[in-house]
C-alpha cells in the first residue's frame, strides 16, 4: 500500500510542477479549480483500497494540500483544507465508501456490485417477537 501511496504522491507533484508554467497565466480562481480537479482526481482513484492505512500514509496523501497553497509543514493544515473546501484524506475515504455504498442499496450501482451488498435487517431471516 505504501507503494501506491508513493506513487499518487509523486503524480500530484508532477502534475504541479506541469501546471506552474500555466498558472502565471490564469486567474487565481481558475488555478484552484484546475489544480483541484488534478489532485482531486488522484486522491480519488482507488482511495476505498486506503481504508486501514496508517496515519503516516494519509499524512504524506493530505500533503498535496501543502503544495497547492505553500503552506509550511509547522502550519495546521485544517484551515488550509476548509480554504480549499476539501475533506481531510481519511473522510474522504469514509464519505467515498458511505456513497458507493448508498448507491448499491439504492439500485443506482452496477449490478455486481449491488447484488454483494444489503442491509443487515434484511440480512437476518429470524423474525421478532415484536414482528408479529
Amino acid at each position: 500500500m505504501a507503494d501506491h501511496v508513493v506513487a499518487v504522491c509523486h503524480s500530484c507533484c508532477y502534475q504541479l510542477w506541469q501546471l506552474r508554467s500555466v498558472a502565471q497565466s490564469l486567474s487565481a480562481e481558475a488555478v484552484k479549480a484546475v489544480v483541484h480537479a488534478f489532485i482531486s482526481s488522484h486522491l480519488d482513484y482507488c482511495n476505498s483500497l486506503l481504508t486501514g492505512v496508517n496515519e503516516r500514509l494519509l499524512r504524506r496523501l493530505q500533503s498535496a494540500a501543502r503544495l497547492v497553497t505553500g503552506t509550511r509543514r509547522c502550519e495546521h493544515i485544517t484551515p488550509t483544507l476548509r480554504q480549499l473546501h476539501w475533506f481531510p484524506v481519511r473522510q474522504r475515504i469514509q464519505y467515498k465508501l458511505a456513497s458507493l455504498a448508498f448507491r448499491a442499496l439504492s439500485g443506482l450501482a452496477p449490478d455486481q456490485l449491488a447484488g454483494d451488498c444489503q442491509l443487515v435487517a434484511l440480512s437476518r431471516q429470524r423474525s421478532l417477537l415484536s414482528a408479529e
